[in-house]
């Protein structure tokens, strides 16, 4: 995703738009909803120089696809993602000399607008995508879909309780042993 900026030269003031559907490039999402890797990403771009190099700004109209974070049912959806980046020239004696953010630079009167384009619409997205807000999941048991059957549930009986299950049944049969031996004694 390369753009010439040649024609804006270093005039500023000087702009220019584009309208353009690409291909999106790999990588355009996180663990369960991205963009796929060549489907249509329609821009629409206002590149403008100013003194310190190119201003690109405008917006990116994308379909996200992905899997809800609950019940793992498939996501379509379409995102608009706003961008605004200043590219620098190069030899400006204004790029910014700063370690903890990347500065984007015009290299041979072009720009690069892929990581640009990566970091805003990556940072769009949901990190725990929904099909929907009220969304059940899935049973942590069975794995069965809860939106199909909201009363689904197990008997679940907590493991500490366990080792007292099998007093209840030795007490119980103590019960009924001592009640036949005092019948017995009573008959006697």
């Amino acid at each position: 995703m390369t753009f010439n900026v040649r024609d804006l030269g270093r005039s500023p003031g000087s702009m220019r738009t584009i309208e353009e559907h690409v291909p999106a490039p790999k990588d355009f999402g996180v663990a369960l909803v991205g963009v796929q890797e060549g489907s249509d990403m329609e821009l629409d771009l206002r590149f403008e120089s100013v003194h310190e190099g190119i201003l690109v700004s405008g917006t990116a109209h994308l379909e996200v696809t992905g899997e809800c974070g609950r019940c793992l049912e498939p996501l379509h959806f379409e995102r608009d993602v706003d961008l605004q980046e200043l590219f620098f020239y190069s030899d400006s004696e204004s790029l910014p000399v700063e370690d903890d953010e990347e500065q984007y630079t015009v290299e041979d009167d072009a720009i690069d607008l892929e990581p640009v384009l990566r970091d805003a619409v990556v940072t769009s997205l949901p990190f725990q995508p929904v099909c929907r807000e009220d969304c059940k999941g899935l049973c942590s048991e069975c794995g069965e879909q809860l939106n199909d059957d909201p009363d689904h549930h197990h008997e679940v009986l907590d493991p500490r309780w366990s080792a007292l299950a099998g007093l209840t049944g030795t007490a119980a049969e103590n019960d009924a042993a001592n009640k036949s031996e005092s019948d017995e004694r009573e008959e006697s």
